[in-house]
């Protein structure tokens, strides 16, 4: 859970603790909710969960990780106005409905008002697509259900400081094509424990893989895109650092990664210039790995290195704009 390394300090040398992903984000939540005031995310206590043992309520099957609602066909489209200079929906107002003149209890306007031409308001702005909207993001991950289920062999140790994973048996005798998988899923858990088992379990996981890691790259690969879709930063940085360790977790893993890059790098390309413009000010999310236009061109580099000489071309097919740390 928690690495020591030595740091320089004014009395001398001193150890410094650096926490692990998965600690980090019970931290924030905690400084998030006694310091900042600010709701926790990590105790929402959803209830909606549809194992048999949960005290919650179902999960709507119609909700999926990623959703988002697509207008219908039928569904009117807001239309340019030439007055206002933008787009808008028509009113279904009819002319009889409107105030007649010297009716109203308003004030009346002046015939002496100056009004501005259109030519000086400038160009309208095009209707906003959301596509970096948060979206959907249901609690009915495999993993919550595993987990409620009792089917999981890791429970949550406290400790002094900070928590860990305690497993229940050795990670080398565990079927990593059945548990690997599941563990992934939960990347997109936001809420506690169900979050800090999931990924301090895929960490553990990755550490003690070795070879047994390579042949399940295929059945990662719908739940990394499913945390992905989410839209949700705080989901999209925990997956990057995931990949990032996954990467160099054992050898080939990067190579067998690039003919999954058309599914992984598209939410890449959307937020890889995502980042945050403070002129002279300091960002404090860098110390602290959260700033996501870094943290996708740290991945992005570590694919390059790791991913074989097709790595750099098929990284350009997807995202344009990526320039190549060996080559340059």
């Amino acid at each position: 859970i928690v690495t020591h390394r030595r740091s320089p300090s004014i009395g001398g040398w001193a150890a410094e603790m650096v926490f692990s992903v998965a600690s980090t984000l019970v931290q924030d939540d905690w400084a998030s909710q006694k310091l900042y005031r600010r709701p926790c995310g990590g105790s929402t206590r959803h209830a909606e969960s549809n194992s048999c043992f949960d005290r919650t309520d179902d999960c709507d099957v119609t909700r999926r990780a990623g959703g988002h609602v697509i207008s219908k066909p039928t569904e009117p489209l807001p239309e340019y106005n030439a007055a206002t200079m933008t787009y808008s929906f028509k009113s279904d107002i009819t002319a009889s409905d409107h105030l007649k003149g010297h009716t109203g209890n308003g004030g009346m306007t002046s015939s002496l008002s100056v009004c501005r031409k259109p030519e000086d308001r400038g160009q309208p702005s095009p209707p906003s697509c959301g596509a970096f909207k948060q979206r959907e993001n249901p609690p009915n991950t495999e993993f919550r259900r595993f987990y409620e289920r009792g089917d999981l062999p890791i429970q949550v140790e406290h400790r002094g400081c900070h928590n860990r994973v305690g497993w229940k048996v050795d990670i080398e005798k565990l079927d990593y094509h059945h548990y690997l998988p599941i563990f992934f899923d939960g990347m997109r858990e936001k809420e506690e424990p169900y979050r800090f088992l999931s990924i301090q379990g895929i960490f553990d996981l990755l550490e003690h893989g070795g070879s047994k890691i390579l042949p399940v790259i295929p059945q990662l690969i719908i739940p990394i895109k499913t945390a992905l879709n989410t839209r949700d930063r705080q989901v999209i940085c925990t997956t990057l650092k995931v990949l990032q360790q996954m990467v160099v977790s054992g050898e080939m893993i990067g190579e067998a990664l690039v003919p999954y890059y058309r599914q992984i790098l598209p939410i890449f390309n959307l937020f890889k210039s995502d980042n945050k413009n403070l002129g002279d000010g300091i960002d404090y999310a860098q110390i602290k790995r959260k700033t996501l236009g870094d943290l996708i061109t740290e991945t992005l580099e570590l694919f390059e290195l790791h991913g074989g000489e097709d790595a750099f071309i098929n990284i350009k097919y997807m995202i344009p704009t990526y320039e190549s740390c060996v080559l340059n």
